[in-house]
């Protein structure tokens, strides 16, 4: 693996890069950006517990740094829509504090998060999935997108 930092720590990171920048860009509050933001903040969390209770259920591991202990391919629930559920529900919660405290902002740092998951995690990760599960996930990827 390229990335030695767990998601969430850099979804925490990303989190507070844009609630510290806010000063920076120009500020847009009202009800509707709260409402989006906070059905954005439950939706992301709705899929990351799928997606983990989905692993769970798999007995396979939801550590994204040791993939050598991934003892299924879960291509089921969830995984039927994106392969990487959590890093959408990730981004969805991104979504939302940048809704809630810095828009402008808060999309710059959503795409570098997004960038930097896409490269360092998601990329590895398909690599190491392919060597384990070879054939079976490689139709996976033919059926199911990355992201959305």
């Amino acid at each position: 693996m390229n990335n030695k930092i767990p998601p969430p720590i850099v979804t925490l990171i990303s989190g507070l890069a844009i609630y510290f920048s806010r000063n920076l860009f120009p500020n847009h509050t009202g009800l509707t950006l709260d409402v989006f933001s906070i059905l954005l903040l439950l939706f992301g969390i709705i899929i990351i517990r799928t997606a983990f209770v989905s692993f769970k259920k798999h007995q396979t591991t939801i550590n994204p740094l040791n993939l050598t202990k991934t003892s299924s391919l879960v291509n089921t629930g969830i995984f039927k829509y994106t392969r990487n559920p959590m890093y959408l529900g990730m981004v969805l919660i991104l979504l939302s504090i940048a809704l809630k405290f810095n828009l402008y902002g808060g999309l710059i740092v959503i795409l570098l998060f997004f960038s930097f998951i896409t490269k360092f995690q998601i990329i590895p990760e398909e690599k190491a999935m392919e060597s384990l599960f070879e054939q079976k996930y490689k139709k996976y990827k033919k059926t199911t997108r990355r992201w959305l």
